[in-house]
Parts: structure tokens; C-alpha cells; sequence
């Protein structure tokens, strides 16, 4: 991938009139575009290409976990991408799940190797993106809550150790992306924002997870808010998203925030569809549930309120 020269000022704007193409571009395309199906998904289990898609095709998936890990041959990545492009099945996302700012040194090594790996996955499998948390200063949880977390010298360590990952690789059709998290970076529209324009990284994009940043109270009542700022903002950019639900607890007097399963909480699923079908091929990925009833149940209230909107997952 060639990477253009610019200043963060002219990145900064050339994104902003990235995300203004986009809204003109969704605009115009009117109630055309917004009735094109969208794609959920969710982990599946398989042992072959034709099991995968079969599975797939049963739980009305239109896109999919990567389904390999790194050590997979050439082959079966192949045979898995030829399945995948002839049913029409995205793979939306290869997971890094690691701590690469770990102030454990062989930790940090250890994490942004496997960063690396996965990245190097998603551009053989052509997923939409590798995806992996920004990590913490935590000496032992490795998404952990941290003091030193949300810091300017942090800040620094993951736009330089996110550079590295990308510069290692050198992916030309999937992306980069971190999670948004409460604790760190990227922990609102802003900062993402702000970790965009230094990174300065073609192959750096945008994972989108609303649960994640329900933050308070008052992000929590009117979450559609923070759901369509981010769209509005980064929507040109994001590669996939992560279906969850979150609940306060109305018993206690200081904030208790709690996931749970899609249906069963306040998230604004209605403002987070209409947001979606603006970009209809951007994946929709349920997860954290704890069987298959479960995610029947997430995927039936989804739909359900596609159906109540005029959108559809069909």
C-alpha cells in the first residue's frame, strides 16, 4: 500500500470531507438504499466451507466470525473465501484480542506479534477487519480498567504500537480497527477521531461497539444520540459492528451498567438500524451470548425491529 504524505491538518480535513461525500452520497440514494438488506451474524462453528455455509444459511447469517485461525493453509483460506464470495456471506472481522501496551515487556512483544498475525489473516481471508482492543496499563487484566489508561503518554504508545501493526503488514484490502472501550482509547467519537488523524494510516478504521461507550446515565437514556453521532462522524469508516444491549440498575443510588442480551436492555436498536442501512454492507456481529437459544433470541428481536422500521436482514 502507498501511503500519501499530508499534515494532520490535511488529513483532518480530507476526512471530514470524506464523511460529507458519504452523507451526500447516503442522501441521495434515498429510500433505495435504505431497503437493501442488512447483514447480521454471529460465531458459527464448522469443520469444512460447505458446513460453514450451510450453518450460515440456516441462521440466516449474511455475514460471519472469521472462521480460520493464522495457521490455516493457503487452501482452506481460499476455499473459505470462495465460499464466502459465492454465497454472499462477509467476513467481518478476524479478532487480535490481545494487551499490546502491556507495561509487561514480553507481554507487549508477545500481543503486538499476534496483532500482526491476525492482521496478516484478515488481508489473506479478505475480512473486513482485524479487530482488537487498544489494551491497558493494567498489570493484570489485559482490558482492565487503569489510571493510566486515558493518559497523553498512552495515547502516544497506541498510535506508535498501532503504526507498527500496520506498517508491518501492509494491508491493501481489510483494515486495522480498535474496539471503542470505556476506559480507553478510544473511548468516544472524539478520541477516535483524534487516533485517526495520528495514526495517519490508510489501513486504519473504525470498529463500532455502542454498548461499549455507555458511559453514565445520561449517555444511557438517550444512547440513540451517541449512535448517530458516530455514524454521522465515522460512518464512512466503519468496518463492522458488535450487537449487544445494556441495562442500569433502577435499585441503587450510584450508576450500575450492565450487558445483557439484545432485547433486554435500552440500546436504541431502531436509531442504530436506520444508522446502519445508510451503509447496508457493514456487518452487524452479535456476541458474548452463552449458547444458541440465546443468539436465536438476539437475532429475532434485531430483526424484529428491522421489520417494525421497514428495514430487513432477508
Amino acid at each position: 500500500m502507498q501511503k500519501i504524505q499530508m499534515s494532520r491538518r490535511q488529513f483532518t480535513k480530507a476526512s471530514v470531507a470524506t464523511v460529507l461525500a458519504g452523507s451526500v452520497l447516503s442522501a441521495s440514494s434515498g429510500q433505495a438504499q435504505s431497503r437493501k438488506p442488512l447483514r447480521l451474524g454471529g460465531p458459527v462453528s464448522a469443520k469444512d466451507p460447505d458446513s460453514w455455509v450451510k450453518t450460515c444459511q440456516e441462521l440466516g447469517y449474511r455475514a460471519a466470525y472469521c472462521p480460520v485461525g493464522a495457521d490455516a493453509s493457503d487452501d482452506l483460506i481460499k476455499a473459505y473465501r470462495a465460499a464466502a464470495d459465492k454465497h454472499d456471506i462477509v467476513i467481518a472481522e478476524v479478532g487480535a484480542w490481545s494487551n499490546p501496551i502491556a507495561t509487561n515487556e514480553a507481554m507487549r512483544k508477545e500481543a503486538i506479534q499476534k496483532c500482526k498475525t491476525q492482521l496478516a489473516l484478515a488481508e489473506r481471508i479478505g475480512a473486513n477487519c482485524c479487530v482488537n482492543v487498544a489494551g491497558s496499563r493494567h498489570p493484570e487484566k489485559w482490558a482492565g480498567p487503569h489510571k493510566d489508561n486515558l493518559t497523553r503518554e498512552t495515547f502516544e504508545v497506541v498510535v506508535e504500537t498501532t503504526r507498527d501493526i500496520i506498517d508491518a503488514v501492509k494491508p491493501t484490502r481489510t483494515y486495522f480497527t480498535l474496539e471503542c472501550m470505556p476506559w480507553s482509547f478510544p473511548d468516544s467519537v472524539q478520541s477516535y477521531l483524534r487516533l485517526i488523524e495520528a495514526i495517519d494510516r490508510k489501513a486504519f478504521a473504525v470498529h463500532f461497539d455502542p454498548v461499549n461507550l455507555v458511559v453514565s446515565p445520561r449517555v444511557y437514556f438517550f444512547n440513540g444520540r451517541m449512535i448517530r453521532d458516530m455514524f454521522e462522524k465515522l460512518g464512512p469508516r466503519i468496518c463492522s459492528c458488535h450487537a449487544k444491549d445494556i441495562t442500569i440498575d433502577e435499585d441503587i443510588y450510584t450508576p450500575h451498567l450492565s450487558e445483557c442480551r439484545p432485547g433486554t436492555g435500552a440500546l436504541d436498536y431502531a436509531e442504530f438500524l436506520r444508522q446502519l442501512a445508510k451503509r447496508s454492507d457493514t456487518p452487524l456481529m452479535m456476541e458474548h451470548l452463552s449458547n444458541q437459544q440465546e443468539y436465536k433470541l438476539a437475532a429475532d428481536h434485531i430483526r424484529s425491529v428491522a421489520a417494525q422500521i421497514g428495514l430487513s436482514f432477508a
